[in-house]
């Protein structure tokens, strides 16, 4: 069995947006949050959904699953204090409800510009061996700097991934390096890659496509827009 967990539990500071979280800004009249969720929902091999929202906006989510048909979120937990706590309530939303076994898709709710083939790819990765991290190649030269802000090191290209998501596991693995941070007191991880890494798991690439972004600025959100309008222009037209 596959699940999601899709986190949207953050505020979206960085958008300049005083009416309402990133995550429910609208393009075309649909929000970000069911462009990313209806991506999972159609997917045949994904069987439930996990969603972690801003506890504030929980009611309206429901409504928009409703008007959507969003039939596959069967957890809706309330946001934490910080990205890994989202998380956390999503995966523990799930708690004795899913196989160990199961694949858990972790990924962001303003990042909607995913499709089919990355899902599967990501599921197939996990079943083969055991992790799977969404990346993209560094496009941009890279450098290291110190603590003084003095570049120090040239980075090749070449082995540099940037990482994104969906980031997917075992529901077992990443549900105990889950418990195991927060016995521990850790709280601000700053993804589920970067947590099983530390716990000692190697971390396998799925290749994703470079406009897979997260929604975060406003310049994001005209890319995102942009993404969308070409993609249907080339349906209508045929191109």
């Amino acid at each position: 069995m596959n699940y999601a967990v899709i986190f949207a539990g953050g505020t979206g500071s960085r958008m300049n947006t005083k009416t309402r979280p990133k995550q429910f800004l609208t393009l075309h009249g649909k929000e970000i949050i069911i462009y990313t969720l209806e991506h999972f929902e159609n997917h045949p091999d994904i069987d439930g959904i996990s969603v972690v929202c801003i506890e504030g906006w929980i009611d309206y989510l429901k409504k928009l699953l409703d008007k959507y048909q969003i039939k596959k979120v069967k957890w809706i937990s309330p946001g934490g204090t910080t990205g890994q706590e989202s998380i956390y309530n999503g995966l523990n939303a799930m708690r004795d409800q899913i196989s160990d076994e199961s694949i858990v898709l972790v990924h962001d709710g303003v990042r909607p510009l995913i499709d089919e083939e990355l899902i599967s790819d990501n599921i197939e990765m996990v079943k083969k061996k055991g992790t799977a991290v969404t990346v993209v190649p560094a496009i941009e030269t890279i450098m290291l700097v110190d603590e003084n802000n003095q570049i120090v090191q040239n980075v090749d290209r070449q082995r540099c991934r940037v990482v994104r998501a969906p980031q997917s596991f075992r529901y077992q693995d990443i549900l105990e390096a889950h418990d195991k941070a927060r016995k521990a007191g850790i709280n601000n991880i700053v993804d589920s890659a970067t947590m099983m890494a530390a716990e000692g798991y190697t971390l396998y690439p799925v290749e994703g496509k470079p406009e897979n972004i997260k929604i975060t600025t406003p310049s994001d959100y005209y890319t995102f827009r942009a993404i969308v309008e070409a993609e249907e222009n080339s349906q209508i037209l045929g191109l």
